[in-house]
């Protein structure tokens, strides 16, 4: 059965006039909504430009740029959610690598894209700069040939410095 707008709306716990932002690793702040257009495959970009998280051992603060890109199925990630979600890294202490692996995985899990692919741009500590790519893919042959074509073309900096362009 077809959701109403009004009803899709009311289900989303972010509307709220207080945002409750969490101090700890959140997952489960994400929300999905219906894509409206399961059957075209179009690319979605989400660019993060402050994020934060602490580095588990020294638990100094590492920032970085985190894009976002995929081809919806079936769900979509809710933007506010996805910025809370983002937001409640502040705190939380991993490598570089793993928090953009988690992301990946997070989302993955919430809206089962055709493929998902997160990059991260941290800056600079100590003299070295990390870029972690992270993708998964559905089981369809062309998703999964995507997700092995962006892996072993990835170069770091490709696809942000077309981006950056826009900001």
């Amino acid at each position: 059965m077809k959701k109403t707008r009004k009803a899709e709306l009311a289900s989303f716990k972010l509307g709220q006039a207080h945002t409750d932002y969490k101090t700890h690793y959140a997952p489960e702040v994400l929300e999905a909504f219906d894509n409206k257009n399961p059957k075209s495959f179009s690319w979605t970009t989400f660019i993060c430009t402050e994020f934060t998280s602490l580095c588990p051992k020294t638990q100094q603060p590492d920032f970085a740029k985190i894009f976002i890109n995929y081809i919806a199925a079936d769900k979509m990630v809710e933007s506010k959610s996805l910025k809370l979600y983002l937001f409640s890294f502040r705190n939380h202490g991993d490598f570089h690598e793993d928090c953009v692996q988690k992301i990946c995985n997070d989302l993955f899990k919430l809206m089962k894209p055709h493929y998902i692919e997160v990059i991260g741009e941290f800056t600079p500590r100590g003299g070295i700069a990390i870029f972690p790519f992270a993708s998964l893919s559905s089981s369809k042959d062309e998703f999964k040939n995507l997700k092995s074509v962006r892996m072993m073309n990835y170069a770091p900096g490709k696809y942000s410095t077309k981006l950056d362009r826009l900001y």
